[in-house]
């Protein structure tokens, strides 16, 4: 038996968990994903550990995994620890499978574990600020919103019956992400018409997928209308629209194929791609290379694989744009057509191709640190035919795709796995 496998996953409740240590909430999921693989921790050989903002908000820099996993049974392991922003989980576990690629270790964690919620609003949303150039985020802040104001002017002149909907004022608490997010969907809007309706389509599956999910931090089920007349962050994005501010851990136990054969084990799940890629400063119009684009022909070519041969996939969807996008730029509908795809029900459970079973990162939650381990907790589950009423018959199949931090037009680093079960 060759290649390496995922035998075992954890992950905790995401929600805001003021009173729970980083530690504890690492420790939850990752005793789930050892119970998961019916093995003690002893045979972990190494652990990955994946944090992002522990370091901004108690300055705890450096050697947060050792720390985290102090006085508990991984201790004296080796330990590599993971900043790489939204995609760090993610990032966690391409070098876990790397390392057992490699024949150093047989049998690796990774996990990731962020607590973002905090008391000081201002601390809290100036957190996102950090996974921009702060050396020169006044000037990428900059260009974002001046792509924003030109792409509300080329929406007056293709879509005049858009851009007549567009609020004076569309004001209130956010994030600089979601004011990025909204120059991104406006740039789409003018470019191919796609519309709010098409958002709130996205945004209305994924609650309505989180609601039978009970590790989701959002399970509230919705209609596209509710969506449409929540509050405004930015527009086209509502409330709804946009990914929940939240704690929580997720975790992932990688084993060579050999380890798994002697073990017995027969709940693994294959790891057929593991692409990582940075950001360019390419054009907002070059869509051949975007990162996801690149990334993703990267994992298919890896996988022998293309977009139609998949079942399900989990995909970053900070906000409803963000599904819109790397809808089109995994391949699963044609450039321009995301919202349609949506809109016509081919990524909902019973679809074509159901994206973000979990919820996703807009109702599932995102925990920085944590959200990729959260997508390959639910794709492992997909795949082994466990994940009861939001099961995907026949699922064999599977795409995560995780990105984080922003550099240019895109994001600063992503990361795509292709699953087999």
């Amino acid at each position: 038996m060759t290649g390496e496998w995922i035998v075992g996953v954890g992950q905790t409740v995401f929600a805001r968990h003021p009173n729970r240590s980083l530690s504890d909430l690492a420790m939850e999921a990752i005793a789930e994903a050892a119970r998961d693989a019916v093995m003690s921790l002893d045979r972990i050989d190494a652990i990955v550990f994946s944090n992002s903002m522990w370091g901004y908000f108690d300055d705890q820099h450096c050697i947060r995994g050792q720390v985290a996993l102090q006085n508990t049974p991984l201790a004296g392991k080796p330990i590599i620890n993971v900043e790489n922003a939204c995609a760090g989980a993610s990032t966690a576990l391409h070098l876990a499978r790397m390392a057992v690629a490699s024949g150093q270790y047989g049998t690796v964690l990774a996990v990731g574990a962020e607590k973002i919620f905090n008391t000081d609003s201002q601390k809290m949303f100036g957190s996102f600020l950090t996974a921009l150039d702060v050396a020169n985020a006044r000037e990428h802040l900059g260009r974002a919103m001046g792509l924003r104001q030109a792409a509300m002017t080329r929406l007056k002149e293709t879509h005049p019956e858009l851009a007549a909907r567009i609020p004076p004022d569309d004001g209130g608490q956010r994030t600089v992400f979601m004011d990025v997010y909204a120059a991104f969907a406006l740039w789409h809007m003018a470019s191919f018409g796609s519309t709010p309706e098409q958002l709130a389509a996205i945004a209305a599956k994924n609650h309505n997928h989180a609601a039978a999910n009970p590790k989701a931090q959002v399970r509230i089920p919705m209609t596209p209308e509710q969506v449409l007349e929540d509050r405004p962050v930015s527009w086209p994005l509502t409330r709804s629209m946009c990914a929940p501010i939240g704690d929580g851990a997720a975790a992932a136990i990688v084993m060579s194929g050999e380890h798994v054969h002697r073990s017995g084990i027969s709940r693994a799940v294959r790891i057929r791609a593991s692409e990582l890629r940075t950001g360019t400063g390419r054009g907002v119009d070059d869509f051949d290379n975007d990162i996801a684009a690149r990334t993703a022909r990267a994992a298919y070519e890896a996988a022998g694989l293309g977009p139609e041969d998949l079942h399900v996939a989990e995909i970053h969807d900070a906000t409803a744009f963000g599904e819109l996008h790397q809808t089109e730029a995994l391949g699963f509908a044609p450039l321009g057509e995301g919202g349609v795809f949506a809109l016509e029900g081919h990524s909902s459970l019973g679809g074509k191709l159901p994206i973000n079973t979990s919820g996703g990162l807009e109702c599932r939650g995102h925990p920085i640190g944590a959200s990729g381990l959260a997508q390959v907790y639910e794709l492992v589950h997909q795949l082994r035919g466990e994940a009861g009423v939001r099961q995907v018959a026949g699922a064999k199949l599977a795409l995560a795709e995780n990105g984080g931090g922003n550099i240019g037009n895109e994001e600063a680093t992503l990361a795509i796995h292709i699953l087999e079960g």
